[in-house]
Parts: C-alpha cells; sequence; structure tokens
C-alpha cells in the first residue's frame, strides 16, 4: 500500500524569552511532541526552544537542516524528503512566525512545488500584534523589510512610504537590525512631517514591552532606548 506523505508544518516560537505555553497554543506542544524532522535558522535555538516546549524529548534523535543566507537553493527540496517516507517535517524560525520576514518561506515554496501539504499553526508574530496595538488602518498595511542603511538612501525610502502612506491610506511596516534602531527613529522624527503619526512597537509579549504611537512632533519630546530590543516601526500619514 502506497503511503502518505508527510506534512510540512509551520511552527511559531516566542518573540523572546517569554515562557513559551503563555503565548503559543497547545497545538504548539502536540506538533512539537510527534516531529523529529526540522528545518531551522539556528539549530542551538532550534533544539533550546524544542526542549522548552517538550522537554522529554531526545535531542539526539531530531533530524535538523539549516535554512538561512548561506543554504544553496538546490538544496532546499532535500529537506523535504521525510515527508515523502510519510513522516511530518517542521519549520522554525528564530522568533514569531516562519515564513513572515523569514527564509523558511523558500521552503513551504518547495512545499507547494511538490505537492506536500504546508500547515500553518498559530502564534505571535511580531507584524500583526504591532498593527493591531498600532491605532493605524488595518485594513491596508504593507511590510517592506528592512529600509537603506545609507543615510540617503533612508531618507529617501522614508519620504517615498510616508508619501505612499498619505495617498493609498495605508500604514507602512519596516524592522531595523536592532543595534541601529535608536539612528532609525532619529532619522524619523528628522525627516517625516510633523503630523505623521509613527507607532513604536518593542518588545512585543515580553515584560519589557513597550508601544506607543503619536505624532513625529511629539516623538521629538520623549526619550526611550531601543537599542538591541526587537521593535517594529509603523507610520501613516
Amino acid at each position: 500500500m502506497e503511503k502518505n506523505n508527510g506534512h510540512l508544518y509551520l511552527i511559531p516560537c516566542t518573540l523572546g524569552e517569554t515562557p513559551p505555553l503563555e503565548v503559543l497554543p497547545l497545538l504548539v506542544k502536540k506538533a512539537i511532541e510527534h516531529i523529529d524532522h526540522y528545518v531551522v535558522e539556528h539549530e542551538k535555538a532550534a533544539r533550546r526552544f524544542i526542549k522548552s516546549i517538550v522537554p522529554r524529548k531526545s535531542q539526539p534523535d531530531l533530524d535538523i537542516s539549516l535554512i538561512n543566507k548561506f543554504t544553496d537553493p538546490a538544496d532546499i527540496p532535500g529537506m523535504l524528503a521525510p515527508c515523502f517516507n510519510g513522516f511530518d517535517v517542521g519549520v522554525i524560525s528564530d522568533a514569531g512566525c516562519p515564513g513572515i520576514a523569514d527564509p523558511g518561506a523558500l521552503v513551504v515554496a518547495a512545499a507547494h512545488d511538490s505537492g506536500i501539504k504546508v500547515v500553518p499553526l498559530v502564534g505571535p508574530s511580531s507584524l500583526l500584534l504591532g498593527m493591531m496595538a498600532s491605532g493605524f488602518n488595518g485594513q491596508n498595511f504593507a511590510f517592506n523589510g528592512y529600509l537603506p542603511i545609507d543615510k540617503q538612501e533612508r531618507k529617501r525610502s522614508l519620504k517615498r512610504l510616508e508619501k505612499r502612506s498619505q495617498e493609498e491610506d495605508q500604514s507602512q511596516l519596516f524592522i531595523e537590525t536592532p543595534y541601529r534602531n535608536n539612528q532609525m527613529l532619529e532619522s524619523m522624527i528628522s525627516v517625516l512631517q510633523a503630523d505623521t503619526k509613527i507607532c513604536i512597537a518593542c518588545d512585543l509579549t515580553l515584560p519589557t514591552e513597550y508601544i506607543k504611537t503619536t505624532t513625529v512632533s511629539e516623538w521629538k519630546k520623549i526619550k526611550v532606548d531601543l537599542n538591541k530590543r526587537p521593535t517594529l516601526f509603523i507610520l501613516q500619514k
């Protein structure tokens, strides 16, 4: 009898050092209990997360493939080989939901190309949590990833996003490397118009969570240290 293919499970993890079962549903625990094949960004972080969810799971029995900026695209279909032998495979990001601002999207695309069923599990997404808490237009928003590092290019990008937001009534989301967060906020309040609104959503779901929405003119009066803290920036004109 022909064996059914396994599924590709997209397994969310925490956004920081939060007790996992405070922000993740029981279904995530159940998935990790039975899955032994994983595709992850960093093996050490993934093993630590798996152990925090299912402490008794045998770590030596785990089959782990890495996907990151160094991965050869030709190697990705092979990561799904267990599925063709009837085993489920789990994708785990470094933080939050796999496939969202995450190289795991390449594995998902390969699964669709191979006819493997993709199963997304519920978990924290900084993009959605930030939008929920921003008070901005949740019916029309765009995630822009990282903006340019060069100051002049970043200035042009911010002005372009501000214009798009005004013309399309569209909230504009983006992120920055955590150690450059303070510089990004400084650029925003120096480049954007005084009445443009900015939402800073920082350390989401953590005890140090900070979320504030106000105008550029008001942000100029606020002192907040975002250095090395995972932060989502949102602007709306």
